[in-house]
């Protein structure tokens, strides 16, 4: 793995837990099944939320806020297209 010099590069301090658990960590954990926009909302929401207080505050909660929307609208499309499948299946 690529490792710099630069701790802010590789290991920034906003994205360590007091316990040492890295942000890059829990996105691979939680995204490892997902695919496209869905891996890319999902990793955002949980990289804002897991820096907000060590970096920017309530810009980084609105930066969560608007990829869970943008997630929560993809999951009722599909949803929506899936009930109109099966229902012109019937």
């Amino acid at each position: 793995m690529y490792e710099c010099k630069d701790k802010m590069v590789s290991h920034p301090s906003h994205y360590i837990s007091e316990t040492g658990l890295e942000t890059i960590d829990v996105l691979e954990a939680f995204t490892f099944n997902l695919k496209g926009i869905e891996a890319v909302d999902t990793g955002n929401v949980l990289k804002y939320m897991c820096r907000w207080k060590q970096k920017n505050g309530l810009q980084d909660l609105k930066k969560a806020a608007w990829y869970l929307s943008h997630l929560i609208d993809h999951v009722e499309k599909l949803e929506e297209e899936n009930k109109l499948e099966r229902k012109g299946d019937n």
